[in-house]
């Protein structure tokens, strides 16, 4: 069981942070990026500890370790934003946009796949994998 990948927490684990389930999943999906690496050790341990639910995201971004490692990710980031022009950065806020329309979209078939397979069965649901988002 070793070789067994670890279970991970879904979409609504971050709804008491995002907004709507589009920035929850966008929230999942990039700490699923981190923890695949590039983003330096500590960061990549703080993701598969939140992704495994071991820790929440609000409790890890109040890890003095895992802060510190963040701020120093996100400075470059921060200093490019900054050297935009505005079109730029309207034109960087709309693929986010698009983004999370994406997300909005992929969600609404999976509820729909979700309902359909549910009717299919007869209405019965076996109680796992039971997600809102």
């Amino acid at each position: 069981m070793a070789n067994e990948p670890e279970k991970q927490v879904g979409d609504s684990e971050f709804m008491d942070i995002a907004k709507d389930p589009a920035e929850a999943r966008a929230m999942r999906k990039a700490l699923q990026q981190i923890a695949g690496g590039g983003a330096g050790e500590a960061l990549k341990e703080m993701a598969k500890e939140v992704l495994s639910g071991r820790v929440g995201l609000r409790q890890a971004t109040q890890t003095s370790g895992y802060t510190d490692a963040l701020a120093e990710k996100v400075q470059p980031f921060r200093e490019q934003w900054d050297a935009m022009s505005e079109t730029e950065r309207q034109s960087r806020a709309a693929e986010g946009q698009r983004a999370l329309d994406e997300y909005r979209r992929e969600i609404e078939e999976e509820r729909l796949t979700a309902q359909r397979q549910n009717l299919q069965s007869g209405g019965t649901h076996s109680g796992k994998n039971w997600s809102l988002y």
